[in-house]
């Protein structure tokens, strides 16, 4: 009976080790997060640009936040995340154009829904890849002014990225991400909150961001 007690703790000891790994706690469970970073608008590789100025994108300081829920599989953390942001990016004081193909516009909040997965490059180092569903708003301007009213385009599309993050002590981490959104389905939202119908759009985004969140 002893031999077998002493071989079970045994066994089970060396189990522990691959077992911590395997789980990895440094890098799962809930977590929240604020991001900050560079964020561009611009038009999609289907549109030519014929006036001969660099007016068809808007870009801008991206702010906001997101929260997520990490587990470990394998050796593979797996993840799912949400995200709210918003942005200074706008079109500036030119004459009016409509080669952007939203006319003067400034950006709104963009909501983010999706999922990531990362290995270990370290114990304290992971890096991940993610993707999802992005919806974003184009707020119009008045004019040549920098006044927005309440007529804007809703934008549906997808977003990948990738991005490197790093346990920085206790239960905080912090990464950066790069992330290419697309947006080819759209709907223009007006001040009675009339709808119109969809139509199609070639938009793209490119942001750099950089997030500090805590684990719980």
């Amino acid at each position: 009976m002893r031999k077998f007690i002493a071989v079970a703790l045994i066994a089970g000891t060396a189990a522990t080790p691959a077992l911590a790994q395997d789980v990895n706690p440094t890098f799962t469970g809930p977590r929240i997060e604020a991001t900050l970073g560079y964020d561009h608008v611009g038009a999609g590789s289907s549109v030519s640009n014929n006036n001969g100025r660099d007016d068809q994108k808007i870009d801008g300081l991206l702010y906001g936040g997101g929260i997520g829920y990490d587990f470990a599989a394998g050796g593979v953390v797996l993840g799912v995340e949400g995200e709210i942001t918003g942005s200074t990016a706008k079109s500036d004081r030119q004459p009016y154009t409509t080669d952007f193909g939203f006319g003067r516009v400034s950006a709104g909040r963009d909501l983010y829904a999706g999922a990531r997965a990362g290995i270990l490059a370290s114990p304290n180092t992971m890096i991940y890849v993610k993707g999802g569903y992005t919806n974003a708003k184009l707020n119009v301007l008045a004019g040549n002014t920098t006044t927005t009213t309440d007529t804007g385009f809703k934008l549906d599309g997808w977003r990948a990225g990738a991005g490197v993050e790093r346990a920085v002590g206790g239960n905080s981490f912090a990464k950066l991400e790069y992330r290419y959104s697309n947006y080819n389905d759209a709907r223009i939202t007006y001040p009675s909150g009339a709808t119109s119908g969809r139509f199609d759009i070639d938009t793209d985004r490119h942001q750099l961001v950089a997030s500090y969140g805590i684990r719980f």
